[in-house]
């Protein structure tokens, strides 16, 4: 594992036994629909035989919706903390999905192995350098035809859930973190030639669809 700091690394070993507390107070109940929202558009059939790759998979709520909705696919949970993979294996149905640990800016897999790769909410907590290496090896591990999604937050409007919002990414480093949730677009069409848009129901988190070959 390369360029990854040993306090860091203790930060989300410590943080994921408060994690899922932590969600739900930042998503009010809506969790739930938000990741709904994202498998709905790994657009894979029901019962295909996909590859799917979760960077900085967290305690795994993401892979293991894919895993379940996609029952015939692989189905990979990827992050650095050991901590996070502790509790993704503790959830019910962890069974359904692999969990591998190692730095998202150096994936372990060959290239073009995944049909859906995805990471939510947690971009913006990497520094520049490892956000764009991180994007880098998203665009290499996708298959030409598959699509990265990446789920970011929008900055809450409710005033206690904001004051949380900007404690976190202060803790993370905050001056990066605004400019790259400030950044639209920007960050992934240096990466992806193709990007676009969309919005959860609830406008609190915002799809950027990536693919590596326009019109793929």
């Amino acid at each position: 594992m390369t360029g990854i700091r040993t306090g860091r690394r203790a930060y989300y070993n410590w943080f994921s036994h408060v994690y899922d507390a932590f969600v739900r107070i930042h998503a009010r109940g809506e969790s739930e629909g938000t990741r709904e929202f994202l498998v709905r558009n790994a657009g894979l059939p029901a019962n295909g035989a996909g590859r799917i790759l979760d960077v900085c998979c967290g305690t795994g709520a993401v892979v293991q919706v894919m895993a379940r909705t996609y029952a015939g696919s692989l189905a990979v949970g990827y992050d650095f903390s050991r901590g996070m993979l502790q509790r993704a294996r503790e959830r019910a149905g962890a069974a359904r999905a692999a969990f591998v640990e190692g730095d998202a800016a150096v994936l372990p897999f060959r290239e073009d192995q995944f049909d859906v790769v995805t990471c939510s909410h947690a971009l913006y907590e990497l520094k520049g350098r490892a956000r764009e290496a991180a994007l880098l090896e998203m665009r290499r591990v996708v298959r030409p035809t598959g699509v990265v999604l990446i789920m970011e937050h929008e900055v809450p409007r409710r005033p206690f859930v904001r004051f949380l919002f900007h404690l976190r990414m202060r803790a993370m480093g905050s001056k990066d973190a605004r400019e790259f949730v400030g950044g639209g677009l920007i960050p992934f069409e240096r990466v992806f030639p193709e990007v676009s848009l969309d919005h959860t129901p609830t406008g609190r988190s915002r799809l950027v669809r990536c693919r590596k070959r326009k019109g793929s």
